[in-house]
């Protein structure tokens, strides 16, 4: 059983990198429909406002989030539908 889970460690962190991958474009996504801007201002650009990039960081932090509990619970319930264990600690 040990081994098993010891086997999910390099799968988790496959699905963490895609997640952060998919996490990216969906936000990029988001923030292009919402605002009609293609790049999300970053935190040092001088000419955007505070409440501009601090809404940015808000939704990016939400997304990213969201996409990586979704990833890490789906890989998770798959692992435990292939081996019947559940690889959590």
């Amino acid at each position: 059983m040990a081994v098993l889970k010891t086997l999910y460690k390099p799968l988790g962190l496959l699905i963490s990198v895609a997640g952060g991958i998919a996490a990216g474009a969906i936000f990029t996504r988001v923030w292009t429909l919402v605002t009609g801007q293609d790049d999300a201002p970053e935190a040092t650009d001088q000419h955007r406002g505070w409440r501009e990039v601090l809404a940015a960081a808000g939704v990016q932090g939400a997304v990213f989030g969201v996409v990586k509990a979704t990833l890490d619970r789906g890989g998770a319930a798959g692992f435990r539908k292939v081996t019947g264990i559940w690889p959590g600690k």
